[in-house]
C-alpha cells in the first residue's frame, strides 16, 4: 500500500539545529528504504528562502501500521524535527 506523507518542522529558534543534527541519520534510513523499495520518491519542503521547512515522501508498505512502526523510529520523529505529520493513502497513476 502506498502512503503520501508531508511533515512540516518546527518553527522555533531550533528547529534548522535539530534537522540539520538529525539529518545523517534519517538520509541514511531513508537510503536503505529506498534500496528495499519502501521509499518512491522523497524531497524537502522549501520556504521562499529556500530554506528546508518540512519534507515530503512517497512510501509503500505492507499496512498502515508497518508504516507507523518506521515512522515512529526515523531520526526526524525521535529528533523532534518533524512536529505536524499528515499520513494519507496515495495511488500512484503515473510513471516513469
Amino acid at each position: 500500500m502506498q502512503f503520501l506523507i508531508i511533515a512540516y518542522d518546527g518553527t522555533d529558534s531550533e528547529a534548522q539545529a535539530r534537522r540539520s543534527a538529525a539529518r545523517p541519520a534519517h538520509i541514511d534510513k531513508a537510503q536503505a528504504l529506498l534500496a528495499g523499495g519502501h521509499v518512491l520518491i522523497g524531497g524537502a519542503i522549501l520556504n521562499e528562502k529556500e530554506e528546508m521547512i518540512g519534507s515530503s515522501l512517497v512510501v509503500e508498505f505492507e499496512s498502515r501500521e508497518a508504516l507507523d512502526q518506521w515512522l515512529q523510529n526515523d531520526p526526524y520523529v525521535t529528533g523532534n524535527v518533524w512536529q505536524d505529520i499528515t499520513v494519507q493513502a496515495f495511488r500512484t497513476a503515473v510513471k516513469s
